[in-house]
């Protein structure tokens, strides 16, 4: 093990190098994948890849960060560390269960400090079949004008219409209406676009890769920005299934929630990128969840989510406004604390532990 603040990191080019070199250090083949566009310092951006484990096992647990990209600084920190935990390791071994690490899934949101990709795309909302018609989500029709208002910070007008639209309906209402993934408004948040990404087309090579041979599926997808601070919640990632959220639920405890029965602080969303396992791996039994954790009051990162695409819109606005929107999207996915941080990787240590057990059962 190293000291768990020594698996963070404070860029995405500092994540990558700390994840290549882990991987490199254990004599792990490296896949990268490169991503067309460089990043905010000009460095290589990319999907990399490592299997720990043999090209022949039929189980496999994967482990992703930066699906949406900022929060990759949690999920990469999380993948470091467990690359150099050699019980954790012996565990998936011993146990027949080769893992997949996926490191940034999202390498332009992250490097950007961005939560949506270089097509301004939530890649947890892109995941469809585009040739038939897309979900129409009626209620974001309601609510986009008052999210980009045209000045940033919003103005007494706007500030009163948000809340008056959250006193009317709820905040569940607008946390539903906001991020449950949208078509209409190329420029809004949560758009789930109109074609697949670079990263949802990447990642499909990836899983495409790996699937010959599984039979058994486990996935634990990092995320942040829900919930209460350091409190990792297990939501159930998969279509609507009592059998599987059962199994899911005995791998990993009665406490994991689901957005279709209500218990998830996680509004029900559309276009998810676990949809891609049913296709990529259709021979195999499939248990996945994300595992959500909290940072900030939801209203907090709801207005640094709104401040980040405001600024995508207006690359006119100053650099000191510039700095504080982004500094605001970091303090609201991402807690740089060695406290928070010991959470992070226990929580998830735990979860990998039991779904070693839960393939290998």
């Amino acid at each position: 093990m190293i000291p768990i603040p020594a698996a963070f990191s404070g860029s995405y080019a500092e994540a990558r190098t700390k994840f290549l070199e882990g991987a490199a250090s254990l004599g792990l083949r490296i896949h990268s994948h490169l991503h067309p566009l460089k990043g905010r310092d000009g460095e290589t951006l990319a999907m990399d890849v490592v299997r720990d484990g043999p090209a022949d096992a039929d189980r496999l647990l994967i482990v992703s960060s930066a699906c949406h990209g900022v929060e990759g600084y949690c999920g990469s920190g999380v993948q470091v560390a467990a690359l150099a935990d050699a019980e954790w390791r012996e565990k998936a071994r011993a146990q027949g269960v080769a893992v997949l690490y996926i490191h940034a899934l999202n390498p332009y949101g992250f490097s950007h400090i961005r939560s949506v990709t270089q097509e301004n795309v939530d890649l947890n909302r892109n995941f469809h079949d585009f040739s038939q018609a897309l979900p129409v989500n009626t209620a974001y029709r309601d609510v986009q004008p008052l999210l980009l208002p045209e000045y940033w910070p919003p103005g007494q007008e706007n500030l009163a219409a948000t809340a008056a639209f959250i006193a009317e309906r709820g905040m569940p209402a607008f946390q539903a209406a906001v991020s449950g993934g949208q078509h209409e408004f190329p420029d809004g948040l949560f758009f789930g676009g109109t074609a697949p990404t670079w990263s949802n087309q990447t990642v499909r090579t990836v899983l495409r890769q790996h699937a010959a041979g599984v039979k058994r599926l486990g996935w634990i997808d990092l995320h942040t920005g829900l919930g209460p601070s350091g409190h990792g919640e297990r939501i159930f990632a998969a279509r609507d299934d009592a059998a599987t959220l059962a199994r899911a639920r005995a791998w990993w405890g009665d406490a994991v929630t689901s957005m279709y029965d209500g218990s998830s602080t996680s509004a029900r969303l559309t276009g998810l990128m676990c949809f891609a396992a049913y296709d990529e791996f259709p021979q195999a039994e499939y248990t996945a969840i994300a595992m959500e954790y909290g940072t900030q009051p939801l209203p907090e990162v709801m207005d640094a989510l709104r401040g980040d695409h405001w600024l995508h819109l207006h690359p006119e606005a100053s650099p000191e406004l510039a700095r504080q929107i982004k500094q605001r999207m970091m303090d609201a996915f991402y807690t740089d604390t060695d406290a928070w941080k010991g959470q992070i990787v226990s929580q998830a240590r735990q979860a990998m532990f039991q779904a070693v057990d839960g393939l290998s059962s």
